[in-house]
């Protein structure tokens, strides 16, 4: 009979120990295939030029330095200063940087065993009805206390990679949003940049206008005191009168968009609206030469391409924390505390407790809810793959066109430059022709006009020759 009790509990024993056996065989099957369950991140294929007729050297040294001191306008580099240190749109884009980090470090907490303590005291009194059914009413206490300290510990082993993976997704929302931050840079500097060169190139307009009106003003006057001396028609006056006033009109116009553009650069500033201090002209600006085409390597630093990338790393690994929520989550678990009836009982050896323990927790029947969030999140990651697909596509277009566009505005420049000298002689024949007498004012108004017009189309091709070299 005992050699049976035996050999059942030996069955027994032998039983535990293959099931204890077996289940650490299957954690460690699971640590071992844990990043097998989650797939790890790889850079899609992108069918994009190794480099454009380019020297390699220029455009890196261009892209590495401050690019807008190559203006040599010491006032720009003033402003840009001024906007990085002031500018409230960056200062949101840094605070949404540390909120990113903050939720990282909560992320990763979980890697950790979490500690928590707690301790309650409670005193309460009993129904006097309900004790003396049981016991007799001169040995009953109706009021008892109860005081506990306990101290909690808790790790979930991060066996099927959740919490990696959810710290992977949470460390690329950070970087995308550090990106997003630079992005804010290059945004506002390019900002500050083009609005200044703007400004300079509207002062320039103001400048010429204001030249063309006053010589019409002196022609003006010197027509006034011919009619009366019967010299010349009324037609002609009119004809005076008239060129004068265009001209007046273009002042209050520019006048407008300089204040206009002042107050958008003051903004940009972090400033209440206002005046913007101005050291050189447009003509003063050193124009940097750009080549002809950049690496696509070099292009890929791009802040709108990092972060779109980022965003495609976060969605990949969050399907890979929807995947391991099919397997089961494992904890250990231990507590450590003290809990007596009387305060002064509480520290004592014969009035203290502790638990230690392993728990597992997993899905049986979820109604496809697993099954809809890992669909979800596949969904998700091709969008944003399609999106990275997309930025570096339009990267590669926005800089190609800035490029052509460079070099087109080059050549107009050129152009322009060749037809303001032939209108400038074009002027001076036609009044030593009128002068002469050989023909009559309006032939000197129509090259005047033609002039002014080519000397402003001029001024705002260099301005957009600049605001390609900035973009």
């Amino acid at each position: 009979m005992m050699h049976n009790l035996d050999a059942g509990v030996n069955a027994r024993n032998s039983s535990v120990g293959s099931i204890g056996r077996h289940f650490l065989a299957c954690l460690l099957a699971g640590l071992i295939s844990g990043c097998a369950i989650t797939q790890d991140y790889q850079r899609p294929q992108v069918d994009i030029p190794h480099s454009w007729r380019v020297d390699y050297q220029a455009a890196s040294d261009l892209a590495n330095t401050a690019w807008w001191e190559h203006f040599q306008d010491p006032v720009l580099n003033e402003l840009i200063k001024i906007a990085l240190n002031e500018n409230k749109d960056l200062r949101i884009a840094a605070a949404r940087v540390e909120e990113f980090a903050g939720r990282l470090q909560a992320v990763r907490s979980g890697f950790y065993p979490q500690i928590n303590y707690g301790g309650s005291a409670s005193r309460e009194n009993q129904s006097l009805e309900r004790l003396t059914s049981l016991l007799a009413p001169s040995v009953v206490d109706r009021t008892n206390s109860t005081y506990q300290t306990i101290l909690n510990v808790s790790w979930e082993l991060d066996i099927w990679g959740r919490m990696q993976r959810a710290t992977e997704a949470a460390r690329a929302d950070l970087l995308s949003t550090e990106e997003g931050r630079q992005a804010v840079i290059l945004t506002l500097v390019s900002a500050v940049a083009s609005g200044y060169i703007d400004l300079l190139s509207l002062d320039k307009q103001l400048k010429i206008s204001q030249q063309t009106l006053a010589s019409r003003e002196e022609h003006l006057r010197l027509f006034e005191n011919k009619i009366k001396g019967g010299q010349i028609s009324s037609l002609e006056l009119a004809q005076v009168r008239s060129a004068y006033e265009q001209a007046a009109a273009y002042i209050p116009i520019l006048e407008r968009r300089i204040a206009l553009q002042e107050n958008s650069l003051s903004v940009l500033l972090g400033r209440r609206p206002g005046t913007i201090k101005r050291d050189k002209t447009l003509d003063m600006l050193v124009m940097p030469e750009v080549p002809q085409g950049i690496p696509s390597d070099l292009l890929v630093r791009r802040p709108d391409i990092r972060q779109s990338e980022q965003n495609l790393i976060a969605a990949n690994a969050r399907i890979g924390v929807a995947r391991t929520q099919y397997f089961p989550t494992i904890s250990l678990t231990g507590l450590f505390g003290f809990a007596s009836d009387a305060l002064s009982n509480l520290l004592q050896n014969s009035a203290n407790l502790w638990q230690v323990g392993a728990r597992a927790a997993g899905p049986i029947f979820s109604g496809g809810r697993i099954k809809g969030e890992i669909r979800q999140a596949k969904a998700k990651q091709q969008q944003l793959l399609n999106d990275y697909l997309s930025t570096i596509q339009t990267a590669f277009r926005e800089v190609n066109d800035s490029l052509v566009t460079i070099q087109k505005l080059r050549e107009l420049l050129e152009i322009e430059a060749r037809h303001i000298s032939a209108l400038k002689n074009y002027a001076y024949f036609a009044r030593s022709r009128y002068d002469a007498g050989y023909s009559n004012y309006i032939v000197v108004l129509d090259s005047e006009r033609n002039l002014y017009a080519a000397e402003i189309r001029y001024v705002q091709t260099r301005n957009d020759l600049f605001a390609a070299i900035v973009s």
